[in-house]
């Protein structure tokens, strides 16, 4: 499954579900959660069926951020309902998890949902985690700085990655969008931490991430080179100066099949 961005989009406002398809992003994210002031959420609820359909006219694939709390269940069954793939399940609870009929992408939004990653990484229903940044810095009185932020991040990150489930997301707030060459590096780096893809607010940030999480021409090609060499049968051999073993050659499988 390739979601190397994920672009979130408020589910009541018209003039940026319009063009949500022609972003190039791999899924669009209709937000019911905190991007829908409280007076617009039943509304953007009910109209979940026709934007669902509108924003993955292109291809991508389209998830629903619902709200955690008493909105919780009439969001997720319409969002099933309209034909979304998964929910983002904002400020995720263990106990919330096992009634909604869809895959789930749990958000960890506090310090008691990052110590239990690996539970949440467990769950059936659980298709990959994303930490919230703004609302984890907040819970924790802090800011959401990359140094605050890379801890529970990577936390998050290895009991997803322990339980083969999706890990998305930048070692950074996704809310400062305008920084593009900083956005650009941390997508360089998270991938190279083994993260799958990001989540953004803003359609300029989407072609950095597609980039940053395809392997480049350089990489494809080491990847060939290891592959063939691997067909030697050698149990260690050598491919630009370095050691390739087994960890290796899977790698470069990955990057191949990516």
């Amino acid at each position: 499954m390739k979601l190397r961005s994920l672009l979130y989009v408020p589910a009541h406002a018209e003039r940026f579900l319009a063009k949500a398809h022609e972003r190039g992003a791999d899924a669009i994210i209709l937000d019911l959660e905190d991007a829908v002031p409280e007076a617009d959420k039943d509304a953007a609820r009910n109209g979940l069926r026709e934007s669902v359909k509108a924003v993955g006219r292109n291809g991508a694939r389209v998830l629903v951020r619902i709200n955690a709390g008493a909105r919780r269940r009439a969001d997720a069954d319409a969002a099933k309902a309209a034909g979304a793939s998964a929910i983002v399940l904002a400020k995720a609870r263990l106990d919330e998890l096992d009634d909604i009929a869809l895959p789930v992408i749990a958000m960890l939004e506090d310090a008691a949902s990052i110590l239990d990653a690996r539970a949440y990484a467990k769950h059936a229903n659980v298709m990959g985690l994303l930490v919230g940044s703004e609302d984890l810095a907040t819970s924790l009185g802090g800011e959401p700085t990359p140094e605050v932020l890379r801890f529970p991040k990577l936390l998050a990150h290895y009991a997803a990655k322990a339980e083969g489930k999706l890990s998305l997301g930048l070692l950074r707030s996704v809310a400062d969008f305008k920084d593009l060459p900083a956005i650009e590096a941390a997508g360089r780096e998270a991938r190279a931490h083994g993260f799958d893809g990001a989540t953004c607010v803003h359609p300029s940030v989407v072609p950095l991430l597609n980039v940053a999480f395809t392997p480049t021409a350089e990489e494809i090609a080491w990847a060939g080179r290891v592959i063939e060499a691997a067909k030697g049968g050698e149990g260690a051999f050598t491919v630009d100066g370095r050691m390739v073993d087994a960890p290796v050659i899977t790698r470069a499988r990955r990057i191949l099949e990516a």
